[in-house]
């Protein structure tokens, strides 16, 4: 960790206090580029989107997607104030991303946040319909 590093992670970390300030979830981060430039930073917007999406992690990577060459991605570093969730984690990894520096883990996460019951499962059935469904991506690929 570089004195540049933990300068980026504080800027997360006031981005989610400021979005926790707001009525948003605290969550904030920021795309540096190469050269130590700041290319775009957001916070959470779940409440505010209605959208259980609107992650800042989440909104970085599509940008970085859209906006950026491969090469150019591959030398940004994403600073975070939390460890990506897996579905924003499978993004950034599709993004091209070169680094990803967080504050908050997973399980520190999880010791400071107050106690909620987890959601009811959904039942997911299948594999079904293997010869219809794979004709599409035979056709794709």
């Amino acid at each position: 960790m570089t004195p540049d590093d933990e300068k980026f992670l504080r800027r997360a970390v006031a981005i989610a206090s400021r979005a926790g300030a707001s009525g948003e979830r605290p969550f904030g981060s920021l795309l540096v580029g190469a050269d130590g430039t700041v290319l775009i930073e957001d916070h959470n917007t779940v409440v505010s989107d209605s959208d259980i999406t609107a992650h800042p992690e989440l909104k970085l990577a599509r940008w970085a997607a859209r906006e950026l060459a491969p090469d150019v991605a591959a030398g940004t570093t994403m600073f975070t104030s939390c460890q990506p969730c897996p579905m924003c984690a499978t993004a950034i990894d599709q993004s091209g991303l070169g680094r990803v520096v967080y504050a908050l883990s997973s399980e520190q996460f999880e010791e400071v946040r107050p106690a909620a019951p987890p959601p009811p499962p959904v039942r997911y059935e299948g594999p079904a319909l293997f010869d219809e469904a794979r004709e599409p991506i035979e056709n794709y690929y």
